[in-house]
C-alpha cells in the first residue's frame, strides 16, 4: 500500500512486526500495543525507533505513559463506518503527542481533511486512488469543523465564520450602582 505523507507518496521506512516476530538489531520498528505493554522493560532498551499499532478498542490514556518514547503511532480504520480512530487520534494529540500519527486501513479521500484536523500526519492508502485524488482532497475544504492544533494556516473554523457578522460590538465595562 502506498504511504501518503506531506501530500506525496513516500517509501515506508518502518518494519511492521507482529506479536511473535523477533526484533531486529535496530531501525524503525512498529509492534502491536499489547506487545509494547507486555515487553516494555526490554523494549525500552531497543536502539532504534519504536512505533505502536493500536486497535480501535485501546484507550488513549492507556498509551499515554509510552507516548514520549514512540516515534510513530498507527491507528486502524477497519471499515468506512468505524470512526473510533478519529477519537483516539484526537485524544492522543491532546495528551501532547507530537510524533507521527498514521491512519491505516479503509481510508477514502473524502475523509482526508477530517483526519488531518484531528492530528493524523501520514496515511497508508490503497492503490485505488491516484496521488492526484489525495492532493485534490487536501484542498477541497477551506473551513475546519473542530478547533484544534492541526488546522492549516489560513483555514478558518466553521463556527467562527458563521457567527462573524453576529458577534456584538465590544462595549466598555460600565460600573453598576450597588443596591443598598
Amino acid at each position: 500500500m502506498p504511504l501518503l505523507k506531506n501530500n506525496a507518496f513516500i517509501t515506508d521506512s518502518w518494519l511492521h512486526l507482529g506479536a511473535e516476530d523477533a526484533l531486529p538489531e535496530g531501525g524503525n520498528v512498529t509492534i502491536p500495543f499489547s506487545r509494547l505493554k507486555n515487553e516494555w522493560e526490554s523494549l525500552a532498551k531497543f536502539p532504534g525507533q519504536l512505533g505502536a499499532v493500536l486497535s480501535n478498542t485501546d484507550h488513549a490514556e492507556d498509551v499515554a505513559h509510552f507516548l514520549p518514547h514512540l516515534a510513530l503511532v498507527v491507528l486502524p480504520f477497519p471499515a468506512f463506518v468505524d470512526g473510533r480512530a478519529y477519537s483516539i487520534a484526537r485524544q492522543i494529540r491532546l495528551l501532547g503527542y507530537r510524533g507521527e500519527l498514521r491512519a491505516t486501513g479503509n481510508i477514502l479521500p473524502d475523509q482526508f481533511q477530517y483526519m488531518t484536523q484531528v492530528g493524523f500526519s501520514s496515511f497508508e492508502v490503497s492503490e485505488r486512488f491516484p496521488l492526484q485524488s489525495w492532493q485534490q482532497a487536501s484542498k477541497q475544504m477551506s473551513l475546519a469543523y473542530q478547533r484544534g492544533l492541526y488546522r492549516r494556516v489560513g483555514e478558518a473554523e466553521v463556527w467562527s465564520e458563521r457567527h462573524a457578522d453576529t458577534a456584538p460590538e465590544p462595549t466598555p465595562w460600565e460600573e453598576q450602582p450597588h443596591a443598598g
